[in-house]
């Protein structure tokens, strides 16, 4: 059944075609943008974050690459489940003979397969064939970055998931989805790569859970990080993240309160 719920949301986005286009095209733009800056920072400070140039210019694509697979500015299934929740539709869920955090991380996983390949592979591919990068040769350097891609859309989706059962109190997610899109960008290292923050600060950016999201692979991938380290801290924060999702759920639909009622 969660199989058939993903595949579900993998073709309803696969259905917006003229907004995939225009994803693409952003995120190439911005890729463009980004990389003549990071070039520009790098030629100042060559091993800024411990990274090299070309390690600078994968960092970029690949954050384009994964923005919207990952929704590291939300805009997964969290603003759906919102509204439901808001409107009491939520209830309909509740009633479905299905368990309803994996009901909606298995939809999840479906959007998030369908933007990494409609909307991710092209502004990587771009990047790759017109910048200098450092992409790996060995077949197990890129099984290990699906490993870990895997456990970031899980982190992801936890992350997510906690904002959007906050509407069962809140009865209303526009603050709440400011604050997640800022903490987003910024903690996930979308604006700069969160190795090239300084002191004590970097050291607790790369110890929240949004590190998870485009640090840790970045690393995986060009080979910055011990694998089964960078593994155990995505697959920690995923354990950590769905299990207080769980207990929310649990405590969130006790009393159901809907706005009118």
């Amino acid at each position: 059944m969660y199989l058939a719920v993903a595949a579900r949301g993998f073709r309803r986005y696969a259905s917006y075609r003229a907004a995939t286009a225009a994803g693409v095209f952003t995120n190439t733009v911005f890729g463009l943008i980004l990389v003549y800056t990071y070039l520009a920072l790098w030629d100042e400070r060559p091993d800024l974050g411990g990274y090299d140039q070309a390690q600078a210019v994968t960092y970029v694509w690949l954050g384009q690459c994964l923005f919207a697979a990952l929704a590291l500015q939300g805009g997964g299934v969290e603003f759906e489940l919102m509204e439901r929740i808001r409107t009491g539709e939520i209830a309909v869920d509740l009633y479905r003979p299905a368990d309803l955090q994996l009901w909606w991380l298995a939809s999840d996983l479906g959007r998030a397969a369908f933007q990494l390949l409609g909307r991710g592979v092209v502004p990587f591919l771009v990047g790759g064939l017109f910048f200098p990068t450092a992409l790996p040769s060995r077949f197990d350097a890129w099984a290990w970055f699906a490993v870990a891609l895997a456990l970031a859309a899980l982190v992801s989706f936890g992350i997510r998931y906690l904002v959007a059962l906050s509407v069962f109190w809140l009865l209303d997610g526009t603050g709440v989805n400011q604050a997640m899109m800022i903490c987003g960008v910024f903690f996930s290292g979308m604006v700069l790569p969160l190795n090239a923050f300084p002191g004590g600060f970097g050291d607790v950016a790369r110890a929240l859970p949004w590190a998870a999201q485009l640090q840790v692979p970045a690393d995986v991938l060009m080979g910055e990080t011990g694998v089964a380290g960078a593994c155990a801290f995505q697959a920690m924060w995923a354990v950590v993240l769905l299990a207080a999702g769980r207990l929310v759920q649990s405590a969130a639909t006790r009393r159901v309160v809907v706005q009118g009622g």
